[in-house]
């Protein structure tokens, strides 16, 4: 029954965004309501970019069908926690729709974005403990800014990745499937409450991602804008900040419930930046690349992880999938240790990301062999394939023109 009835969230979630996303599309292309193509863009084409209001709105009717269930009633006993996550997502959508039609300065964005995470921890979804010999106690302003942090950093981790087809939506999807998977066996091991704030909203999201997919999927006629990606990234956060609070970390010094409960202590905070290993490597590059370069943290360029598998000679949805691999072997195998052994749970990495690294690596050695060719080959029998590898035709490209 509790199965079906988080099913049901995320049917109407999934329904309700997938209609308006539709909507929105149809009515986008035929007013041209759509920004034009700029040059650190993948597509070739001007696409609608407001697909996150349809995932906002999506996720608002699961939440208000939710409150009238009752099994869910015991997640609105305090409503502050709801109003806080909802004024929060109201506050990110409005942010990113104004980005993706004005293109807002970087300051303008980050200040909507630690308003959306300060009004989220207020209302108390924030950090309240860390599971560090027992209770960690630390003053209050502490935790407040560790949350307004991870909130914002999560945020634009997944920003970051938006640049190509899919990309967000999915490993939003596969992170976030993994994750209700967690919290549901966090609740059945540690007897706490079913219905509960970080499941619902895991939940949700996992039906806004199902019901945006298949507009955004490449070749993708809607793209879910800042407002999208920003909303995915503050529910992930959100949802990951909520569960930390079913989890007594003070049992851990316990011997007989220790292999129960340590690993349930920290996998809230691991497995959220665990599936997102890969969004946060980015965001890091980038960082650390713009600031040696002498400009903004938050100047766009064409120089992500996405644009590197591109240039390596994966196709688009190649690369797409290639994320997609990395963040089920990563959250999977962090999940894997509430039960398995750690040594198997880390063998399944190690092979996981083993075969992912081999698949990302392979369009290098077809690049070492058409080189190879090249090199060895009659110039007057060379294939177009062949010849743009030949570092002589190359360098004779001024002459031809």
């Amino acid at each position: 029954m509790r199965i079906i009835l988080y099913g049901l969230v995320v049917g109407i979630s999934a329904v309700v965004t997938f209609g308006l996303a539709l909507v929105i599309w149809k009515l986008s292309t035929r007013y041209r309501l759509y920004p034009k193509v700029r040059e650190r863009d993948v597509h070739t084409r001007p696409t609608p970019r407001l697909g996150g209001v349809a995932m906002f709105i999506g996720m608002v009717v699961a939440f208000a069908v939710a409150s009238q269930l009752d099994s869910f009633s015991l997640v609105f006993t305090q409503p502050g926690k709801v109003l806080g996550l909802a004024g929060a997502a109201l506050i990110i959508v409005l942010i990113g729709v104004a980005d993706d039609i004005w293109d807002l300065d970087w300051v303008t964005k980050l200040a909507g974005q630690v308003l959306a995470a300060g009004l989220l921890a207020w209302q108390g979804v924030q950090i309240l403990t860390l599971p560090i010999g027992g209770y960690t106690i630390l003053p209050s302003y502490f935790y407040l800014g560790i949350t307004v942090f991870a909130v914002v950093l999560v945020m634009n981790a997944v920003n970051f990745i938006d640049g190509l087809d899919g990309l967000v939506a999915g490993v939003a999807l596969i992170a976030s499937s993994v994750f209700f998977v967690y919290t549901y066996l966090l609740q059945a091991n540690a007897e706490t409450e079913y219905y509960n704030l970080a499941s619902l909203t895991t939940a949700v999201l996992i039906g806004a991602c199902i019901g945006f997919l298949p507009l955004n999927f490449h070749p993708a006629k809607l793209f879910m804008g800042d407002a999208g990606a920003l909303l995915i990234g503050l529910l992930m956060a959100a949802s990951a900040i909520a569960v930390t609070g079913q989890v007594d970390p003070g049992v851990i010094n316990q011997p007989d419930k220790f292999t129960a409960y340590f690993l349930p202590a920290f996998i809230p905070i691991l497995l959220p930046f665990a599936v997102l290993v890969v969004p946060l490597l980015d965001f890091g590059l980038a960082i650390i690349r713009r600031l040696r370069a002498g400009k903004s943290p938050f100047t766009a360029d064409r120089k992500h992880l996405h644009h590197r598998l591109l240039d390596m000679g994966h196709s688009h949805l190649h690369a797409v999938l290639i994320f997609y691999g990395w963040t089920l072997v990563v959250a999977v195998g962090c999940l894997a240790f509430m039960f398995m052994p750690w040594y198997a749970a880390s063998l399944l990495i190690l092979v996981g990301l083993g075969i992912c690294t081999a698949v990302t690596l392979s369009p290098l050695s077809g690049r070492k062999r058409l080189e190879a060719a090249a090199q060895a080959t009659d110039p007057e029998l060379e294939t177009p394939e062949v010849a743009q590898f030949d570092g002589l035709d190359s360098a004779s490209e001024g002459v031809r023109e």
